[in-house]
């Protein structure tokens, strides 16, 4: 019978893995030798060995601000991607709770492909078997991965602007009683594990950076689940902005825009049902071929990219660590650092939520489009995506009117799946996303107290 672990860390532990005992902090450590070893749930952070957040903080020579742009790695997660979190978070709670049954259920994952890839993994170290529901026109290496850790693909038409039928397909094979849906777009598993472990981490990331202050936190939606970092930042800096980047091709936010476009794992044609709209401050948009073309510079032009300035080191560094959103969301908080007019002593903060080693089939793609993609071509497009970024496209949604119209498109998206009117209106009060946040420490507890039930049986038997 194959190796797998019941339980996991805490939200406390992920935020903070120095807190968990010497032994299974050892253990955690030797299982990076081995993806497949239980124990790498137990890596499941932003952290390194070492205690720090994985950053990095990129060369204003790259960036062409004056700002500090402040980005977290995701790539170094088990699975490699921070996608894992949740995906864990949305199992570990379902089964503390006891509606997730070990043994019986079977586990759904809807995705565009970082969140099933995580959820194939959890519930492969997890003893699960597991369906991931996503498009049928994403990167290839997202299904090789996915199938490669055990799960099963259901492929519903189209490309990432599609998931909404991916929701629909989700929601029908729920209804048999024995599947049960880790549901990323609606479950606050995500909210929580984003508000706590991510904001949290953020915060850590930038205290040697700058002024230590966060500015601003710009993320692209998929699920929305990243953004809860915002709403813990602004705990510590009520000053601090929080941004959706959305792609330009598909403006579903900004002006109720749909359309297809190649930046995997967001822009997903809805007002996810855990966004938190409240403390959402500026709609930005982002083409969708500046970030491929972003990351064909990042990963090949190392040498454009030393003649503009960056440090060899630091640009050798920088070739495996982003995907295509990474770059979308590092294009964004350059937008927002020049529309904020941000100082050298102000920090913009956001994300990598993978690394380059699912995107080869993406420049490949790019290389057939272009035909021609050399350094000189290279030199153009940085200048052009990089050092010209524009402050265009951005909207300022503070206003009520602005909040009105996203609540009303969240209604219009999950009102047909189910939700009924009065949990929406819930949503539009902060309480409401305070209580569900404070729920982390009660799952703290809920975890621990699992763990020691489980192994209070294992030495009894």
């Amino acid at each position: 019978m194959k190796n797998y672990y019941p339980y996991g860390p805490t939200y406390e532990e992920m935020l903070r893995p120095e807190t968990l005992s010497e032994e299974l902090r050892r253990q955690a450590r030797e299982a990076r030798k081995d993806e497949l070893d239980p124990m790498n749930l137990f890596n499941i952070s932003w952290r390194k060995d070492d205690g720090r957040v994985n950053r990095v903080v990129l060369p204003k020579a790259m960036t062409g601000v004056d700002a500090n742009i402040v980005v977290l790695l995701g790539n170094h997660f088990p699975s490699g991607s921070h996608k894992v979190g949740p995906a864990y978070s949305t199992l570990i709670e379902g089964v503390v709770d006891g509606t997730l049954k070990p043994g019986y259920h079977d586990i759904l994952g809807p995705s565009t492909g970082n969140f099933g890839i995580g959820v194939a993994y959890i519930t492969n170290l997890m003893g699960f078997d597991s369906t991931i529901i996503m498009p049928d026109n994403m990167s290839k290496e997202r299904y090789d991965r996915i199938q490669g850790y055990g799960a099963k693909l259901d492929l519903t038409p189209g490309t990432e602007s599609d998931v909404i039928l991916t929701l629909e397909k989700t929601h029908e094979l729920a209804k048999q009683e024995k599947n049960y849906s880790l549901a990323q777009f609606e479950l606050m598993p995500n909210y929580r594990f984003h508000r706590y472990v991510t904001g949290n981490s953020a915060l850590e990331a930038t205290k040697d950076v700058g002024n230590g202050r966060v500015a601003c936190f710009a993320a692209a939606p998929g699920s929305a689940g990243t953004l809860a970092a915002g709403d813990q930042i602004k705990k510590a800096f009520p000053e601090s902005k929080t941004v959706a980047l959305e792609p330009y091709e598909c403006s579903t936010l900004m002006d109720g825009g749909r359309g297809q476009h190649r930046i995997e794992g967001v822009g997903d044609k809805m007002c996810t049902l855990i966004h938190n709209v409240l403390t959402t401050d500026f709609i930005a948009l982002i083409p969708d071929d500046d970030a491929v073309r972003g990351l064909k510079i990042i990963h090949d032009g190392t040498d454009v990219l030393v003649e503009h300035g960056v440090p060899r080191e630091a640009a050798e560094a920088l070739r495996e660590a982003f995907g295509v959103s990474g770059v979308a969301n590092i294009l964004g908080a350059i937008k927002m650092a020049k529309h904020l007019k941000l100082g050298p002593e102000e920090n913009v903060v956001t994300v990598a939520t993978d690394g380059f080693d699912r995107y080869e089939s993406v420049l490949e793609d790019l290389e057939r489009r272009y035909l021609e993609t050399g350094a000189t071509v290279q030199r153009r497009w940085f200048r052009d995506i990089f050092m010209r970024a524009g402050t265009d496209y951005i909207e300022d949604t503070r206003d009520e009117q602005s909040k009105q119209r996203l609540f009303k498109q969240k209604e219009d998206d999950w009102l047909k799946f189910g939700y009924e009117q009065e949990y929406l209106d819930t949503m539009k009060s902060q309480e409401f996303w305070e209580r569900e946040y404070e729920r982390v420490f009660e799952y703290n507890e809920k975890i621990q107290q699992y763990r020691e039930q489980i192994e209070s049986k294992r030495r009894n038997d």
